[in-house]
C-alpha cells in the first residue's frame, strides 16, 4: 500500500470519527480548546519525566496522541457543520502555537534536547516556518503551506520518536551529536524547520514579486 492510499484511508477515517462529534452535538471549538488542553499536560509529563522526578513518559505519548488527533478533527468538523469562520480559523491556528510552544518547553525543560542551542533551535524553527505561512495570508497571497516541514508532518515525526524513545530509552548517534530520539526530534524541528521558514520566504517573495 503506497503512501496516497494510506493518506486516503486515513481521511475515510476522520471523516468517520468526524460524524461522530457531529451525533453527539460537539462543535470544533470545542476540540481546539481540548487539543491545546492535551497538548499542556503532555509537555507537563515530557517536562517531569525527563527530570526522572516522575518517569511517565508514556502519559507525554498517550496525551500527546489524542491531542494531534483533535487537532486533526477541528478544521474537517466545521467544514462539515459549514460554520468554518474566521474566528474560529484564528482560534485555530493561534492555539495551535501555544501547544507547539508547550510541547516543545515541555521537551527542553525537561533536558530532552540535552544542549540549550537545540531547544533554541527547534523553538525558532517551528515559530518561523508558522509565521511565514500566515504572512503570506497578510500580505494578500494565499496561506503558504508547502516546505519540508509542516505542522502534520511534525506531530507525526514527535509522536514517532516519542514512541520510540519508551522503547529505546538511550542515546544514539556519536560524541557530542549523540541525543534520546527526542533530542533528535527537536534537532529536525531546528534544522529543517528554519530550512522551511527560507523555503517559504522564497516562495513568498517570488509571488510578491510576480503580483507586481
Amino acid at each position: 500500500m503506497d503512501i496516497y492510499a494510506l493518506r486516503k484511508k486515513g481521511d475515510r477515517i476522520l471523516r468517520k470519527v468526524v460524524r461522530v462529534f457531529l451525533v453527539v452535538g460537539i462543535g470544533p471549538d470545542f476540540l481546539t480548546i481540548c487539543s491545546l488542553l492535551f497538548a499542556g499536560i503532555a509537555a507537563f509529563f515530557f517536562w517531569f519525566s525527563g527530570k526522572e522526578l516522575y518517569p511517565w513518559l508514556e502519559f507525554a505519548f498517550l496525551f500527546l496522541l489524542v491531542s494531534s488527533l483533535l487537532d486533526a478533527l477541528d478544521g474537517p468538523l466545521a467544514r462539515e457543520m459549514k460554520i468554518a469562520s474566521k474566528k474560529g480559523d484564528f482560534l485555530d491556528h493561534a492555539f495551535d502555537r501555544y501547544a507547539d510552544t508547550l510541547l516543545i518547553g515541555g521537551i527542553v525543560l525537561g533536558n530532552w534536547a540535552k544542549y540549550e542551542i537545540v531547544g533554541f533551535l527547534a523553538i525558532s524553527g517551528v515559530l518561523l516556518t508558522s509565521y511565514f505561512g500566515v504572512q503570506a495570508q497578510a500580505l494578500g497571497l494565499s496561506r503558504e503551506y508547502r516546505g519540508i516541514l509542516g505542522r502534520a508532518y511534525r506531530l507525526s515525526i514527535l509522536i514517532i520518536l516519542t514512541f520510540l524513545n519508551i522503547v529505546f530509552p538511550g542515546e544514539i548517534g556519536i560524541g557530542v551529536a549523540k541525543f534520546s530520539f527526542l533530542g533528535w526530534a527537536m534537532l529536525i524541528f531546528g534544522i529543517l524547520g528554519i530550512f522551511t521558514a527560507i523555503q517559504r520566504t522564497f516562495y513568498i517573495w517570488r509571488a510578491l514579486s510576480k503580483s507586481r
